[in-house]
This record gives C-alpha cells, sequence and structure tokens, in this order.
C-alpha cells in the first residue's frame, strides 16, 4: 500500500460511523445497506455517503445482486493497511 492509499483508507476511517461499520462487518460475511440503517441510526442518504467513501478507499466491497447491495470488508486493502501502519512502531 503505498501512502496515498493510506491516506485515504485512513480519512475513511477517521468517522465515528464508518469505523463503527468495519467493525460490525469484520465480525460479519456481510451487510445490507438497511442493516447499516439499523446499526447506525443514520438517514439512506447518510448511510449511501459513508458506504461510498468506504468503497473509494477499497475497505469495503459492495456487490450488488437482484435489488439488494452486499457489503463486505476488503480484508486485502485491511491487511495492506495493517502492515503499512506496523512501520510506525
Amino acid at each position: 500500500m503505498d501512502s496515498k492509499s493510506c491516506e485515504k483508507a485512513t480519512g475513511a476511517i477517521a468517522d465515528k460511523y464508518r469505523l463503527s461499520i468495519l467493525l460490525e462487518l469484520a465480525q460479519r460475511e456481510s451487510m445490507t445497506p438497511s442493516d447499516i440503517q439499523e446499526l447506525t441510526g443514520l438517514s439512506q442518504p447518510c448511510v449511501s455517503h459513508h458506504v461510498r467513501l468506504l468503497t473509494e478507499s477499497e475497505l469495503v466491497i459492495a456487490a450488488k445482486e437482484g435489488r439488494n447491495v452486499y457489503l463486505r470488508l476488503n480484508k486485502n486493502t485491511t491487511r495492506q493497511l495493517s502492515d503499512f501502519l506496523s512501520k510506525l512502531t
């Protein structure tokens, strides 16, 4: 992971809602935007905004199946971020 990708990813997790979404996704196989609304209490437009930032940072993968969107943690990117940040210790 290069420093620009790291900057984008850390910016994405700097928000309490996005961080809570990532932590929940780490415990589940997948979530829908409706699940995120239940978890956070945010409106659908707010959830869409947060999901967009998480997918743009490649921390989350969104897969559309029919009318539903399923969100999964991108374990490859989170592993790369962890490796990058471990260089700071």
